[in-house]
């Protein structure tokens, strides 16, 4: 909760300072930033309220256009577009970069290691995940602004799965990288689909369970309807956002402006947090109304037998690259010494 404080605070007296600056001017500053989210889902519209309050804070001075999911270059290529100037900057999740480095993999979606957003941002703020992230992207010219994270995911699935026992055998859509083999030496069956194609998977059969975002955005989206046996809260999945830049246009800003997207991307991380927050309380509510679908608590047992599975894999992947053995071991250390692992 400390994190939490300093936070809020942080960003109280940013908005406090920059409320007596004078009237709006024309923009300095026109980018586009794309996200990882299509639009209209809740990560994307907080994005969008990000942007304005990023015009806001700077009286208008920087003025970012947000865009969904492919407008500009595929998912995985937004790190080399925000580098080479295409993008001026991005809002996404960095294992979508695991086939440049496996260190994306691990510090995008450490499966298994966050039961709380909070956590994340923690060991991003003072465990060291700030440096080392800044430090893995600056080859690309690409300028660390700060993390965000959202909620764990849930999960959906058309058949019960009460336990790690269950997944054995259950086909299952996950991304490639360590989420896809963690669940695979869980006993799972995992596929590899991009997430427009998975409503139409699980309606079909062609898998039975999906490693899919919130679950607010499951429910408006129908997917709890045709999968009938959610798993909430999320057990697995909690990814970091990273948000960053295009590294000759931040060296080239003002310190001040540089001091404001620094603060606004706590201040973005906070709102978000609590936004989707609020959205899966909401959502858990509509779909308990539903006497179709039984969303599945797991026990805690159950998480600890899953966390050791994928505290496994962090090991395997540790020794792959220098930079995965540094986070490995400054990731552990951190939990260690908070008694999370």
């Amino acid at each position: 909760m400390n994190f939490v404080r300093k936070l809020t605070g942080l960003a109280a007296l940013t908005v406090s300072a920059l409320s007596l600056a004078g009237a709006a001017v024309a923009a300095d500053y026109n980018w586009t930033f794309q996200t990882s989210e299509t639009a209209g889902e809740p990560g994307f519209v907080n994005k969008q309220k990000w942007a304005e309050d990023v015009a806001a804070l700077s009286g208008g001075r920087i003025e970012i256009e947000i865009l969904p999911i492919g407008s500009v270059v595929p998912h995985t290529d937004t790190l080399d577009a925000v580098g080479a100037g295409i993008l001026q900057g991005h809002l996404t999740d960095p294992s979508y970069f695991s086939g440049k480095d496996p260190a994306f993999a691990m510090m995008g979606n450490l499966v298994g290691a966050w039961s709380d957003p909070f956590e994340l941002l923690g060991f991003m703020a003072s465990g060291g995940g700030n440096e080392l992230y800044a430090e893995l992207v600056a080859p690309y010219g690409v300028q660390f602004i700060g993390a965000a994270a959202t909620e764990p995911e849930a999960f959906v699935s058309r058949v019960p799965i009460r336990t790690v026992e269950d997944l054995k055998g259950v086909k299952m859509r996950a991304p490639e990288g360590m989420v896809y083999e963690i669940f695979s030496k869980a006993g799972a069956a995992p596929v590899s689909l991009p997430g427009s194609e998975i409503f139409s998977a699980l309606d079909k059969g062609v898998v039975d369970a999906a490693d899919n975002t919130v679950f607010a955005t499951n429910q408006s989206l129908g997917m709890n309807d045709i999968a009938n046996y959610p798993l909430y809260p999320g057990f697995h999945s909690l990814p970091m956002i990273d948000v960053s830049m295009n590294k000759a246009i931040w060296d080239g800003l003002p310190e001040d402006l540089q001091e404001i997207l620094t603060a606004s991307v706590q201040q973005f991380s906070f709102n978000h947090i609590y936004s989707v927050r609020q959205l899966d309380a909401a959502a858990v509510e509509e779909a308990n109304a539903n006497p179709d679908i039984e969303i599945i608590n797991w026990s805690g047992d159950e998480r600890a037998k899953f966390r050791r599975i994928a505290q496994q894999e962090w090991q395997n992947w540790a020794p792959k690259t220098e930079m995965t053995q540094r986070y490995y071991d400054a990731v552990t250390a951190y939990l260690k010494g908070r008694n999370l692992l």
